[in-house]
């Protein structure tokens, strides 16, 4: 039996969300006072997004694409990811382009490859979000999964100096954070 690229990779999604759920679980406790999981919960409501999930792990749909947010207080991390494609699709020059985006064009979103899949990524210390932070992520991980195989981009900055030079793609971002700091 063949199984169908999404479903693959709607699986290899809940493998790795399980591994990192597994591996946070074991994090040391560490005071916490900046961005919590309430507030993303908080935050993730107000974008009214098809979601599941809550106290630390949510899975959100954007752009019809599927986004895994894991935040754990204890180890004051948290991941925002999405699967691209496999990596067994991945030929040598686009992984060259991907490198390349990473330096220039992915900003705070990354390429990563785990679990025999390609990624957009965004991991970072969770008491140092803030609201506007944490939104503009969201809207870097799917804009760099979906600018992937055209202009690999995240849609904020494109730093002169590197091999991107694209339009970017901006505008899923400030909705973003438009409707999430809404009062």
């Amino acid at each position: 039996m063949k199984w169908s690229r999404p479903f693959v990779l709607f699986n290899m999604l809940l493998v790795v969300l399980l591994a990192c759920a597994e591996e946070e679980q074991s994090a040391p406790v560490v005071p916490h006072d900046g961005m919590s999981t309430a507030r993303i919960g908080e935050l993730l409501e107000k974008l009214e997004l098809q979601m599941e999930g809550g106290d630390g792990k949510w899975r959100v749909v954007i752009n019809n694409r599927e986004v895994v947010i894991i935040a754990n207080e204890a180890a004051d991390r948290m991941r925002i990811f999405t699967p691209v494609v496999s990596a067994s699709e991945l030929t040598e020059s686009i992984l060259l382009r991907v490198m390349q985006a990473n330096f220039d064009s992915a900003l705070d979103a990354r390429y990563a490859i785990a679990k025999g899949a390609l990624w957009s990524a965004f991991i970072h210390p969770l008491r140092a979000l803030d609201d506007e932070t944490f939104l503009q992520a969201l809207g870097q991980v799917v804009n760099l999964a979906d600018t992937y195989g055209t202009t690999y981009s995240s849609g904020m900055l494109i730093y002169k100096g590197g091999d991107s030079s694209e339009i970017q793609e901006k505008e899923l971002i400030d909705d973003l954070v438009e409707k999430g700091l809404a009062i």
